[in-house]
């Protein structure tokens, strides 16, 4: 009876095992492209603000072997941001920060999205406080492997 809990207890970790192994990122260089989806800014023309849709910046990200998906979801260190909730498990990933400003308060990134060994594809959305009221801007964002 043992030696069947064993067993059952080993076959219910394969697809853990497998799905982990399938989830490996290549090492090497990676893209994360963030694209402005919707912005919303009090105090910034419209036209601005529609120019500014559609908009892309990349993040060139260089990955060891052994790291993760993690590893592509880190904000810069120059952003100095807190991360203060991450969960990545079972091809999910969710997080949120905190970011300082140069001027005023701090704003909140929310970020959520799937990802498998090519890479990832979500949204994140960026909320705060302006000195002329809430703003709120929405990003697509995909990282993808893009060399050795």
């Amino acid at each position: 009876m043992a030696m069947l809990r064993t067993l059952a207890a080993a076959f219910i970790m394969l697809p853990s095992a497998a799905l982990a192994a399938d989830l490996a990122l290549a090492p090497g260089k990676w893209d994360v492209t963030s694209t402005t989806v919707e912005m919303s800014v009090p105090g910034v023309p419209g036209f601005i603000a529609r120019i500014m849709t559609g908009k892309s910046k990349t993040e060139h990200k260089r990955l060891s072997a052994g790291q993760g998906v993690e590893a592509l979801i880190a904000p810069d260190p120059k952003a100095r941001c807190r991360v203060d909730v991450q969960h990545v498990a079972d091809g999910k990933y969710e997080q949120v920060l905190t970011c300082p400003q140069k001027r005023g308060e701090p704003v909140h990134v929310t970020r959520s999205g799937t990802y498998d060994k090519t890479g990832f594809v979500g949204r994140a959305t960026v909320t705060g406080t302006t000195s002329k009221g809430p703003m709120r801007i929405v990003l697509s964002q995909r990282a993808v492997r893009v060399g050795g």
